[in-house]
């Protein structure tokens, strides 16, 4: 899989000029554990933390040590026009680095303020759904203290099955730059306990542009095995499927439709809900690739179909 990591790498050994908050985590090992932090910045506030020839970014990582990476242009977050900064380190070095962004994009967007008042803004993590349990707390008594604490707002959003196989969820963080900060602390101080999530550390950070579409496909195409067969070029089918069928066909974090598309070599992209076939309650499932993987796809597709028929008759 092409990386999708930034060109820029930390400068961990450079002067530290700029102080942020302490980390509040009990025990200084933790603290020094690489961990990490992803949030949503606009495509256009991504440039303002790069800056002119990534010399913006490069300071940044100079100043706290930590390593600072983007999704690519163009590659957002599911259902949402934003991209994804990682920022990973230790606990402390993190901190100084979310801080240095966040104090940058609020420069930008406040600078014609002359209000003293520090205004309230919206930061939205993205942490694993395996990893929201931790935050939550028994009976939400782990998010509470978060939100006493801090002083901040947080709020954890529902799995979104508008994407499926999407394993992640937002958490919002309303505040001033130091509630922010503060409810970051202790956010990943306590996602650094779980194993689980500092593992995932080295995994991709950005989300395959078929998630946008809602569509799926065989990560290299249909292969060149009959790429000078005529038969073979790259053609498109719309079928309708029953809304109620949807989810048979698209199968559990979508596993089913991406076995069809795997075995047929077709690419298989679903409308969104209530987009349906002209008359029908039908959603619209296109197939694209080869005559031969259209008809292997489509068979696959209604014989799930016809089977769920069958099954409701009984």
């Amino acid at each position: 899989m092409e990386s999708t990591e930034s060109s820029y790498v930390s400068s961990p050994e450079a002067p530290r000029r700029r102080s942020s908050p302490q980390p509040k985590s009990p025990a200084s090992d933790t603290m020094e554990k690489p961990t990490y932090v992803r949030f949503l910045v606009s495509n256009a506030a991504a440039g303002s933390v790069i800056g002119k020839g990534g010399a913006t970014i490069t300071d940044f990582q100079s100043q706290s040590g930590a390593r600072i990476q983007l999704s690519r242009n163009h590659e957002f977050f599911p259902g949402t026009t934003d991209r994804i900064i990682m920022v990973s380190g230790s606990i402390n070095e993190i901190l100084k680095a979310v801080d240095l962004v966040l104090a940058k994009l609020l420069s930008e967007l406040y600078s014609e303020e002359t209000d003293d008042v520090e205004p309230r803004t919206k930061l939205r993590l993205v942490v694993p759904n395996s990893s929201c349990g931790g935050i939550i707390g028994k009976g939400g008594s782990t998010i509470k203290s978060f939100i006493e604490g801090s002083q901040a707002g947080i709020k954890i959003s529902p799995q979104d099955n508008n994407y499926f196989g999407l394993n992640d969820r937002l958490v919002t963080v309303t505040g001033n730059l130091d509630e922010q900060m503060r409810a970051v602390d202790l956010i990943v101080s306590k996602l650094s306990e779980d194993p689980h999530y500092t593992q995932s550390m080295n995994a991709p950070f950005s989300y395959p542009a078929a998630y946008n579409a809602m569509s799926y496909g065989p990560p290299n195409g249909t292969g060149g095995k009959f790429q000078n067969n005529k038969e073979d070029r790259s053609n498109s089918v719309t079928i309708g499927v029953a809304d109620s069928h949807i989810g048979l066909v698209v199968g559990r974090g979508g596993r089913t439709i991406m076995e069809i598309s795997q075995a047929s070599g077709a690419r298989i992209k679903i409308s969104d809900r209530g987009d349906f076939m002209s008359g029908t309650t039908d959603r619209k499932v296109t197939i694209t690739g080869s005559q031969r993987a259209i008809r292997a796809a489509e068979s696959m597709i209604l014989q799930k179909v016809s089977y769920a028929s069958e099954r409701a008759m009984e």
